[in-house]
């Protein structure tokens, strides 16, 4: 069904996601297929549809234990996997004390909405990048690195915190935690299984094992493409999203444009970047890119929302940028002159502003304010 407006993409988007959730699950009883075809090869000296039947009998056993492993894997995961994520990235739960300008627009967004407030969280990183993570109310984050905060405006901030609440909005990060976990647990196992291979040194016959190869390889090869699927298809939607709540098109435009390369996560697992605004870790091919190029995401937003593209952004090493508190602007001239310049003061409707007065002579009028004699003469005349 095709799908028109931003929230029937929303919920076909959703439906999509469910379907490539139910397919990593299949991707798991196929690994456990394969791993069944090579017990039974090793056992067993027989012909080859003997051994896949065998197998297929394997299978049909041990479906039951391989969904509880793979629902307690998810659940380890519900549980610990925002503590995992701040291991590796070194990021902190801050306060309004701490990080006012921050969390007053998070703040700000969320009570138009009427969006529960998540957690908000600062990284210590010179990238400029941001992601959302949980998988309930109660645990959904938002974070952000402190490179960002230093170059980014208002509007610019406020757009990519919308984007990480649409995220949150449209159920992205629960999935994304989902599909990342058991992709996880697929290439652990295929891992697993290849090692065993390489290292046994046992005789087996060769056809069985050529298929339960293929087939592990085939899983781990969909594990991928899957999960980076669910991660490419939402930043679309993530970016209106964001448009849709501050109403600013050109602040998201220029947010991507200042982030677009200076993402990178130094030390930070392939998980975790695809869960930021940008992924600068490009594949062959964009095959295995997880995030759409920034020019795409950029196009869609001018032809979609009306935005105006600047164009690749140059922005000055981290010692020359303007300060934080610097006002928008303040270097450029105003309509009475350069901003900051006290040499020659501006002219006013009545003629040229007067200088101050020396700082060591009080300032006096030319003449008295009452001329002492009067109109009738001096006093007492």
């Amino acid at each position: 069904m095709a799908a028109y407006g931003l929230y029937s993409h929303i919920e076909s988007n959703k439906r999509r996601s469910v379907a490539l959730l139910v397919g990593l699950f299949a991707t798991v009883y196929l690994m456990v297929y394969a791993g069944a075809l090579t017990a039974e090869a090793l056992s067993y000296n027989a012909s080859l549809n003997f051994l896949l039947h065998k197998a297929w009998l394997d299978l049909l056993a041990a479906a039951p234990y391989a969904t509880a492993g793979t629902i307690a894997w998810i659940a380890i995961a519900y549980y610990f996997h925002q503590s995992m994520i701040d291991a590796v990235t070194g990021a902190g739960d801050v306060t309004r004390a701490e990080q006012p300008r921050l969390y007053n627009l998070l703040e700000n967004l969320c009570i138009s909405r009427g969006i529960p407030m998540p957690k908000l969280k600062v990284m210590d990183s010179d990238a400029l990048n941001a992601f959302a993570s949980g998988m309930n109310e109660k645990q959904y984050a938002v974070t952000v690195t402190t490179g960002l905060l230093a170059r980014l405006d208002d509007a610019e901030m406020e757009a990519v915190l919308g984007h990480e609440l649409t995220h949150i909005r449209n159920g992205d990060v629960r999935l994304m935690v989902i599909a990342v976990v058991i992709a996880g647990a697929i290439s652990f196992f295929a891992e697993l299984f290849f090692r065993l291979w390489f290292y046994s040194g046992t005789g087996f016959r060769r056809r069985a094992i050529v298929i339960a190869i293929a087939l592990i390889a085939v899983a781990w090869l969909l594990s991928l493409l899957i999960r980076f699927a669910l991660s490419r298809s939402r930043e679309f939607l993530a970016d209106a999203g964001s448009v849709e709540l501050t109403k600013n098109p050109d602040a998201m435009i220029s947010a991507l444009r200042k982030i677009e390369g200076r993402g990178e996560l130094q030390g930070a697992t392939s998980a975790v970047m695809e869960m930021c605004v940008d992924n600068p870790r490009e594949g062959f091919a964009d095959l295995f890119s997880t995030h759409p190029s920034v020019e795409s995401r950029v196009k869609a937003l001018v032809e979609t929302a009306g935005g105006h593209d600047p164009g690749p952004l140059a922005l000055p090493p981290p010692d020359e940028s303007v300060p934080a508190d610097a006002l928008p602007g303040e270097m450029q001239a105003g309509p009475w002159g350069s901003a900051g310049d006290q040499s020659s003061p501006p002219a006013g409707p009545w003629g040229p502003t007067p200088p101050p007065a020396a700082p060591d002579r009080p300032f006096l009028p030319d003449r008295p304010p009452i001329d002492p004699s009067g109109p009738w003469g001096k006093p007492g005349g």
